[in-house]
């Protein structure tokens, strides 16, 4: 199965509710979408979603990546030869994780459409559905109560609750959100590196009744072992998010019990490939993995879940970042029912192909 032809697509998407958290507010979200045509007539497709922030890339890097690496350089070869091409690429595009990302799902995206098989079978088909959570950012009180009981009344049974901005205000907040929403409804809560460990600590004492499922990346990423420090100290499972952006952090992190949770994004590890040996390392360290995502469309989000359900370690998702995307030409690649997403079986990832003409 020989490529014929790979190209690039850059998707600009408003956000039907702008959000809020530690270190700024999001409008817009910018997504890539590589496409690879083979002689079979089979496409595959996967997504890049670059933030500086977190990725460190822009979407003209990633153009750039693409053109200088990919586009004229795969052309001729075997789609299914997925090691082959992309292992180059683990050293020319070391910065651009997610265009590593886009790369690797696109081939994965090809193997499942010529095995006829959708992709999490593919990878192991453990489980057929999972249940997602669904994240309110940086609020007051009363529009943080107005936003969990309309997730509540759409069927999501889990929220996570962004904060770090002032540590007596988030406790505050998750106090008042268990008394509104009662007892059945799993709280998660995302720090994005927000706090100091007293501060970590501090909240932690303060929401001793909430009952919170999980606390994600409290401190700051560059500072793992404060992480460390927060997960023997506190009863609460912590979670590293961007300090977990290699097989070298879950190395790291797992040989040092600095946390009870990983976080997997493909956009930071780049890719399936990368996914599933961090993945491999924390299911070694007995760490179970959550799968995350950005503000990626239906696409992104379907290889994300179909990774989310090939295996037993990995536990949680957190795949809700195409909810707010106002026109997403990918959307239908899964479903999504009170809370539980739910794979296409459809070959691959769900999408046959999309018209960029």
């Amino acid at each position: 199965m020989r490529i014929t032809h790979v190209s690039i697509h850059r998707l600009d998407f408003k956000l039907l509710e702008p959000y809020t958290i530690a270190y700024e507010t999001v409008t817009t979200a910018c997504n890539l979408v590589v496409r690879i045509q083979t002689s079979e007539g089979l496409v595959g497709l996967g997504c890049a979603a670059p933030d500086l922030e977190v990725t460190g890339e822009t979407p003209e890097q990633v153009i750039a990546g693409a053109e200088a690496y990919v586009l004229s350089k795969f052309v001729g070869r075997d789609g299914l030869r997925r090691s082959a091409l992309t292992a180059p690429l683990d050293k020319s595009l070391k910065e651009l994780p997610s265009l590593r990302a886009a790369v690797d799902v696109a081939l994965y995206d090809l193997l499942a459409k010529k095995a006829r098989l959708p992709l999490y079978r593919v990878l192991g088909g453990h489980r057929r559905r999972i249940r997602t959570s669904v994240t309110i950012g940086i609020c007051d009180v009363q529009e943080t109560l107005e936003r969990a009981r309309d997730w509540i009344n759409r069927g999501f049974q889990c929220l996570k609750i962004k904060g770090g901005a002032d540590v007596n205000t988030d406790i505050e907040r998750m106090i008042k959100l268990r008394e509104a929403v009662g007892p059945k409804i799993e709280l998660r809560f995302d720090a994005n590196q927000g706090y100091s460990v007293g501060e970590t600590v501090h909240f932690v004492k303060g929401i001793d009744k909430v009952d919170l499922e999980v606390l994600e990346q409290p401190t700051p990423r560059e500072a793992k072992q404060q992480l460390g420090e927060v997960t023997k100290a506190v009863p609460v499972l912590v979670m590293a998010d961007e300090a977990m952006l290699s097989t070298l952090d879950a190395f790291q992190l797992a040989r040092h019990g600095l946390v009870d949770l990983v976080n997997i994004k493909l956009m930071k590890v780049g890719g399936i490939t990368e996914a599933l040996r961090v993945n491999s390392i924390a299911r070694v360290a007995r760490i179970p993995v959550m799968v995350g995502c950005m503000d990626e469309c239906e696409l992104s989000i379907s290889a994300g879940l179909h990774f989310a359900l090939s295996g037993p370690n990995i536990h949680y998702a957190d795949l809700d970042g195409h909810l707010d995307l106002i026109d997403d030409p990918t959307r239908g690649a899964f479903s999504l029912k009170d809370g539980w997403l739910i794979p296409s079986e459809k070959p691959g990832l769900g999408v046959t192909d999309l018209d960029f003409s």
